[in-house]
């Protein structure tokens, strides 16, 4: 089941496309991971999607109705959106953070009623924020302070979550803890999380769904069985990769191993105008 999807979005940074002609569909209830090379318009297309951009044509609709056609307010009470490198002011401490998560659901700039403190008691005590609620978001590890920003979109009280990259900067046991954590609230919650991920292998444990973006255009998508594939480790990200199966977790694991190869006469092609699109043009390079 869909909610949330694309109809032939086009989006640009001035007169430059960066893309085009984009259909995409967000599986309801599920992590669904944006994986591709750098520069491949993954966090320009979380970025409209989550509405923060205004495409230049085409449309996000959730539900069936364009996002970028409804109130701010109203869409803040759907989807939060924690982009890749968030900063707080000074001295801000967990709490205030998190309350400003309320803010869409409150009157004016009116003071937290009671029950929007029991929300943010709930988003601190579910991300396991609550013993750093009086700390400075300054005086936080990288993961804490991630966990700070979660808890933030969380007291939103939306059903869809866009995280940009939330793994960003952080040491191996902090980009593991943040994103166990989004997979228990997936799990236990049902949110739908979509995010753009900077790592295959995390992707493949942690979403549900994947969607590989190569120049703007969706190249791939659906489990990660079905997109991590060889194949896609060509077109996408331009390596000869192994795909072998995690013995714990059962699911598909990249192990590059050289840069891909091209024919001159693959060469000359891509040089040329390359838009891949769907099945057929995936197939048939690897004739």
């Amino acid at each position: 089941m869909f909610r949330l999807n694309t109809t032939n979005l086009d989006i640009a940074y001035e007169d430059r496309l960066i893309v085009k002609d984009l259909n995409i569909e967000i599986p309801q209830g599920k992590i669904t991971a944006l994986v591709g090379a750098n520069g491949s318009g993954k966090s320009t297309i979380l970025k409209t999607m989550a509405r923060l951009m205004r495409p230049k044509n085409g449309n996000v609709l959730l539900d069936g109705k364009s996002i970028h056609k409804q109130s701010t307010r109203e869409i803040a009470k759907q989807l939060a959106i924690l982009p890749q490198t968030p900063t707080a002011p000074e001295g801000l401490t967990v709490t205030e953070l998190v309350s400003y998560g309320r803010f869409p659901h409150q009157k004016g700039f009116g003071t937290l009623k009671a029950e929007d403190k029991k929300v943010v008691e709930w988003a601190l005590d579910v991300t396991n924020m609550r013993e750093f609620h009086d700390r400075p978001i300054d005086q936080l590890s990288g993961g804490q302070r991630q966990r700070a920003w979660i808890a933030m979109a969380l007291a939103q009280e939306t059903d869809i979550l866009f995280l940009d990259e939330p793994t960003t900067y952080l040491d191996m046991a902090h980009q593991l803890e943040v994103l166990q954590l989004l997979y228990e609230l997936n799990k236990t919650q049902g949110r739908t999380i979509v995010m753009v991920v900077h790592d295959l292998n995390h992707a493949s444990r942690f979403a549900q769904h994947m969607i590989a973006i190569k120049q703007g255009e969706a190249l791939a998508s659906g489990t990660p069985l079905e997109v991590m594939c060889p194949l896609v480790m060509h077109e996408v990200f331009g390596i000869e990769a192994d795909i072998v199966t995690d013995p714990r977790t059962g699911v598909p694991l990249c192990l590059p191993y050289a840069l891909y190869a091209l024919s001159e006469e693959q060469r000359k092609g891509q040089m040329q105008t390359f838009s891949p699109k769907g099945e057929t043009n995936l197939r048939s390079a690897s004739q």
